[in-house]
């Protein structure tokens, strides 16, 4: 079966339970400590979100599903910044699936406008999903180096 051309998939095995992992997908400080600056969520279907994710590129959605522990889907878009993907025009489903080793999660953006933009969120989700996976595993990611301001 052929990948749309409008979707990001991605796949990463943590090795942490999925309750460990969904909770840094609904918790402010957790999701923040992996991707963002700062932020506003309501974590319940309905709820929106606007977060700063690097200089300049504020992200904002809603939650259309959340079953703990293992499914979230949100829309996701620019306010501001990264390019022609619209403030909540896109989806994205994160799925975890229990395996012996921890977790399986499934990542998968939907709608994007551009192979282009497809690019940039691949690149940008493999980014972060490896940040979330070192913290859900118990570790630092460090400071996040997408988070500098531009230069002058």
């Amino acid at each position: 079966m052929a990948t749309p051309t409008d979707t990001v998939t991605l796949e990463r095995r943590i090795p942490a339970r999925p309750e460990t992992v969904f909770g840094f997908f609904t918790d402010r400080e957790k999701w923040l400590s992996w991707m963002g600056a700062d932020g506003v969520f309501s974590f319940e279907p309905g709820g929106s979100y606007r977060t700063r994710i690097t200089a300049g590129n504020i992200a904002t959605g809603r939650f259309l599903t959340v079953e703990p522990p293992e499914r979230l889907v949100f829309t996701w878009g620019w306010e501001t910044g990264s390019g022609p993907v619209a403030a909540g025009s896109t989806r994205v489903e994160i799925t975890l699936e229990p395996v012996p080793e921890g977790t399986l999660l499934h990542l998968v953006h939907s709608g994007l406008p551009s192979e282009e933009a497809c690019v940039t969120h691949a690149e940008g989700w493999q980014h972060y999903v490896d940040r979330l996976a070192s913290r859900a595993e118990g570790g630092d990611p460090g400071p996040d180096t997408w988070l500098r301001e531009p230069a002058d």
